[in-house]
């Protein structure tokens, strides 16, 4: 799940926070490969996007699912705020 919002016109470049809970992910290891992920996604697409602040939050079933899928997901996501 993603939520953004807004900053001033004149503000800052986008801004990525993350939030993934060992709820959702128990092991570090996944954890941490969702981070990589997501840190990428954006890093790659950062200079496209207007200026928002990003958080990205861990649902149920993240942990399973393969970085490819993560990464497809990220940028169809990402895609949609410009």
């Amino acid at each position: 799940m993603v939520l953004y919002r807004k900053q001033e016109p004149d503000g800052p470049a986008a801004r990525l926070g993350l939030a993934i809970s060992k709820k959702h992910a128990r092991r570090s290891v996944d954890r941490n490969r969702i981070k990589r992920v997501a840190r990428e996604a954006f890093r790659v697409r950062r200079q496209g996007l207007p200026p928002v602040d990003i958080i990205v939050l861990s649902r149920a079933g993240i942990a399973g699912a393969e970085p490819a899928e993560l990464r497809a997901e990220l940028d169809r996501l990402l895609e949609n705020l410009k």
